[in-house]
């Protein structure tokens, strides 16, 4: 369903919120605007120079005049050549690094908003925002608002021309002004809503495809693949009819401006002729109030083009500053907080995903010191990964208080808590580059730093295997096993050297040879570290210095591993449950 019609106000305030990304290219737009008037004072020449020719030159049979004025016509048909190549020049060079900045400023924007955002917003939808639709407006920038101030200054210069030549004649054009400017009012707002429909249509197209390629491995393995294309093809439906009706009302915009030049020019011949036989007027005004008629009607022609792209690069900005007025940013902290470490301390902590949504956190009041290793225990959806989320800043919102180091959370910077508490999560993210810039991620770390990092973790013989640190990582590492995967995960982490790791069921995937080299990773490096560990297998954290058991949001029991078992409570259940079932596998 597409959005309310915007007013051209409306338009007008969304093209206004794009001078900022416009006035860094300043002087190449001035450039443009410069060249403007000076082509269309060129343009508008011609005909003149076509009405001397013939009046003063070809019918009274001066020769060498006509060789002169054909000079000055073909110089002033070259000057216009030149100056349109310069011009459309500059205007390419500052619209391109316009939608550079633009789009940086989208990409960077929507990395810097809370993972709540992208939560709801599919990948496909934010592919769009930074992808076509910032070309939208590089489209508008080169062939329409710019290029508009000279269409306006040629179809005034054109006017004047033509009222100093014979003003009633000019005054029978006119008639047709207000017809077309009503048609153009209407098909603008027609194109309005349907260049929304296309956008939107668009986006939500890019999206489902977005999802069904990351996920096509579910898809061919349930047989999805008919009942995926269909949906697929439903989406693409919509955008497919959208853009045809788009397409329809633009031309029919372009061939009805057209028609009515067609109209003008008979008009023209008809009043002018006759004039001309009478001797009212001359052969030369008549040639040249026709070639001015043409020049008029091509920018009013190609301005039925350009309203398409106005319109098509409202609704681009409409959604382009949809995202950067989303305010959904961590908050931002105190800048004078320059590094975090020590004590973790939660009381009373409540935390909900969503202001409508149950709260997944409920009363979790925690303690763990410099050095200690705390696991937190619990069945899926108990909110124990929920704690890892909050620490690394990821979500803000929580109620009660959070301490690292005698400091709240909250006012910690985003950077400096990611800075001190590091995550390696069950679900390994690898990006396809170098084995070098997986572990450093472009911070200048030396080959030593991370081949130490690599060793201590046990990740020397996958690193080797693939060629070193120069060597590529496939596409969602398809040249690593999940277990190696994991381990350069862990070294990742590693190189970074955080006082705080958090490990999110980081062995939950892997195999017990990969799951032995953690642990005897984890177990050697970490005894300096303040560590939390989201566990799922019970076995790898008997050694832990506390074990919470987390149930339904809150913290339910918490001991060592022997204190608990003693007690016969929920842990102990939990640990005979995992036990039993290893043996039976």
């Amino acid at each position: 369903m597409s959005k309310p019609e915007q007013s051209s106000g409306s338009d007008l305030k969304l093209y206004a919120r794009a001078l900022p990304y416009m006035r860094p290219h300043a002087p190449m737009y001035i450039v443009g605007l410069l060249l403007a008037p000076t082509s269309a004072l060129v343009v508008i020449a011609q005909p003149y120079l076509l009405k001397l020719a013939i009046d003063d030159a070809i019918i009274p049979g001066d020769i060498p005049l006509i060789r002169t004025m054909a000079l000055y016509y073909l110089a002033a048909v070259v000057g216009a050549f030149v100056i349109e190549v310069v011009y459309s020049i500059a205007m390419s060079y500052a619209a391109l690094n316009t939608i550079a900045d633009l789009r940086r400023d989208v990409f960077g924007h929507t990395l810097s908003l809370k993972q709540g955002f992208f939560d709801k917003q599919p990948t496909g939808r934010l592919l769009t925002r930074a992808t076509s639709d910032v070309e939208a407006l590089g489209e508008t920038l080169t062939a329409g608002a710019i290029t508009i101030v000279l269409d306006a200054l040629l179809v005034v210069g054109v006017l004047v021309a033509m009222f100093s030549l014979h003003a009633r004649l000019t005054l029978v054009l006119l008639c047709m002004a207000p017809v077309i400017a009503v048609l153009l009012e209407v098909i603008r707002r027609i194109l309005r809503r349907l260049y929304l429909e296309v956008r939107e249509s668009l986006a939500e197209l890019n999206a489902f495809i977005a999802e069904r390629l990351t996920g096509v491995q579910i898809v061919q393995l349930y047989s999805d693949e008919t009942r995926a294309t269909r949906l697929m093809d439903e989406r693409l439906g919509r955008y497919r009819s959208a853009t045809i009706r788009t397409n329809v009302w633009d031309a029919l915009l372009y061939a009805t401006v057209d028609g009515i030049a067609s109209v003008c020019v008979a008009v023209m011949l008809w009043q002018g002729a006759g004039q001309m036989v009478e001797g009212a007027i001359s052969a030369g005004l008549l040639v040249a109030f026709i070639d001015y008629l043409n020049k008029l009607f091509r920018p009013i022609r190609e301005f039925s083009q350009k309203v398409a792209i106005l319109q098509r690069a409202g609704a681009a900005l409409e959604k382009i500053f949809s995202i950067l007025d989303n305010r959904q940013l961590v908050s931002a902290g105190d800048p004078a907080i320059a590094e975090a470490g020590g004590a973790i301390v939660l009381e009373d902590v409540h935390f909900a995903y969503s202001e409508d949504g149950p709260d997944v956190l409920r009363g979790v009041s925690l303690r763990l010191e410099p050095g200690e290793v705390l696991a937190v225990v619990g069945r899926t959806g108990s909110g124990k990964t929920t704690l890892g989320k909050l620490l690394t800043r990821s979500y803000d919102g929580y109620r009660g208080s959070i301490t690292v180091g005698g400091v709240e959370l909250s006012t910690i910077p985003p950077r400096v808590a990611r800075e001190a508490v590091g995550m390696v999560r069950q679900d390994v993210q690898l990006f396809p580059q170098s084995v070098r810039y997986n572990l450093n991620l472009g911070r200048n770390f030396d080959d030593d730093k991370l081949w130490e990092a690599i060793r201590t973790v046990r990740a020397d013989d996958a690193v080797t295997a693939l060629g070193g640190l120069g060597a590529t990582i496939a596409h969602q590492g398809a040249n690593l096993s999940v277990g190696e995967g994991q381990l350069l995960a862990f070294a990742r982490t590693m190189a970074q050297d955080p006082p705080i790791v958090i490990l999110d069921e980081a062995t939950a995937s892997v195999d017990t040879l990969t799951e032995a080299k953690i642990q005897q990773a984890t177990d050697a490096l970490l005894e300096a570290k303040t560590v939390l560990v989201i566990a799922h297998r019970l076995s790898t954290i008997t050694g832990a210095d506390q074990i919470a058991v987390m149930e339904q949001g809150k913290i339910i029991e918490i001991g060592t591993h022997h204190e608990m078992l003693t007690r016969n409570g929920h842990y102990a259940r939990l640990f005979r449950q995992q036990f039993e079932e290893s043996a039976v596998d």
